[in-house]
């Protein structure tokens, strides 16, 4: 990717297998500035593991799908209501994504008791991590962890808020819209959060033995 270790010191570093697209506010023409990074981080699941566009569920299709099988009441649809991992890991099944499998932490601050699942996600090839909150409602997607030395740890963060013409992966890291967050920076320690974490499904991993 490009980005140096954040640890000086000897640290365990996962990142995520297979490749991935970056959905952003904006980056289909739909102006979703305000509401739709629920929606962006979702697409990016899709993407992976090939990092391709072909299958990827445009917002309409994800707020349809949400509405159809109930989550969501009539009027969904159109709406510019935000949406986060438990609708993520519904949209994935139906659409015939990667797994969804859902984790609640109850507060930012014991996300340290998660770093070891997070570890072993990425390091067992795992995909993006989707990750909402209450008090922290910007969804973002996690590409990686870095466990140091103590309490210092970090997460690559993909951040779906950025609007305007594309850009380059190395602009995109110098701007922040990637890159390396310590643990206690990059979540509210007052805020729950969910976590959305992306395996290769049965479909997918027969398709990736064939």
């Amino acid at each position: 990717m490009g980005l140096p270790p954040p640890s000086r010191g000897p640290a365990r570093l996962a990142l995520l297998s297979g490749h991935y697209l970056y959905y952003h506010y904006g980056c289909d023409g739909l102006d979703d500035r305000g509401w739709g990074c629920g929606y962006r981080t979702l697409q990016t699941l899709f993407s992976w593991p090939e990092g391709q566009p072909a299958g990827v569920p445009g917002l309409a299709a994800v707020q349809a799908a949400l509405e159809d099988m109930g989550d969501k009441p009539p009027g969904f649809r159109g709406s510019q209501d935000w949406i986060g991992c438990v609708e993520a890991s519904l949209c994935l099944a139906h659409f015939g994504g990667p797994q969804g499998r859902l984790c609640h932490v109850p507060r930012g601050a014991g996300l340290h008791r998660e770093l070891e699942r997070l570890y072993s996600h990425f390091a067992g090839g795992g995909g993006p991590v989707m990750v909402g909150g209450d008090a922290d409602a910007r969804s973002k997607a996690l590409l990686g962890i870095c466990i140091g030395s103590g309490t210092e740890a970090y997460v690559l963060v993909l951040d779906p808020h950025y609007w305007g013409a594309p850009k380059s992966p190395s602009e995109l890291q110098a701007a922040g819209w990637v890159g390396w967050q310590e643990v206690s920076a990059a979540f509210d320690p007052n805020s729950f959060y969910n976590l959305c974490l992306t395996s290769l499904s049965s479909e997918q991993q027969q398709h990736t033995l064939d």
